[in-house]
């Protein structure tokens, strides 16, 4: 399976801005590796996973969709791992995913940020942010994240999270979408009358989406 090129292999300090006001980051090498390659491995499995593909690509993806739709993507950007692509009410745009300590989520520039959750993964960040939901519609209404858009008065956009658009080159097999649909019956599938083999492919990938 392949990492993307900003994956560091040594023990380094950056002083990053962006994630946390000019805290230093300390990466361990061991726990790092372990954390990354189980999420890129669920990220490969989910088949909403774009890989390397550019800013104005994801552009290009997104344009005709609904508000809602979403992808995960490399980020361009040298510090940060991946880049979550949405379309929003003014057109697509793009949060990058921060990582530290084992834990993605979104960077924000919102008076909020100090309040944003943390996940042992991005297909959990996700998931959660989709299943965040209230009014007797079930739309997706939780503010959870502002992006400056490239306008002069740099305006707030308010982000949804409704359902992902999958990579034709990963486009789901019918034992994966069976899986899916198991997922959403329940949490607890170690429980089910199932033989092991089974048991151990809806564990390989314990999500929803």
């Amino acid at each position: 399976m392949r990492l993307p090129n900003t994956f560091i292999t040594e023990p380094i300090f950056v002083s990053h801005a962006i994630i946390n006001s000019g805290a230093h980051i300390r990466w361990e090498p061991k726990k790092d590796f372990t954390s990354i390659y189980s999420n890129f491995s669920y990220l490969e499995a989910s088949g909403w996973y774009w890989g390397a593909i550019s800013a104005s690509e994801a552009h290009s993806v997104l344009e005709g969709a609904s508000e809602g739709t979403f992808l995960i993507r490399d980020s361009s950007h040298p510090l940060y791992l991946l880049t979550l692509s949405v379309k929003t009410g003014r057109g697509p745009t793009n949060v990058r995913i921060g990582y530290n300590l084992g834990c993605f989520f979104l960077d924000s520039s919102s008076p909020a940020k100090s309040r944003m959750l943390s996940f042992p993964d991005v297909p959990s960040l996700v998931q959660h942010y989709v299943g965040s939901k209230s009014g007797e519609k079930g739309e997706n209404t939780e503010e959870f994240d502002t992006v400056p858009t490239p306008t002069a008065k740099q305006c707030a956009v308010l982000l949804k999270l409704k359902k992902p658009i999958r990579c034709h080159q990963a486009f789901p097999s019918l034992q994966h979408l069976t899986r899916l649909v198991i997922n959403r019956q329940t949490t607890s599938t170690e429980y089910l009358p199932l033989p092991k083999p089974l048991l151990q492919y809806l564990q390989d990938y314990p999500f929803q989406l």
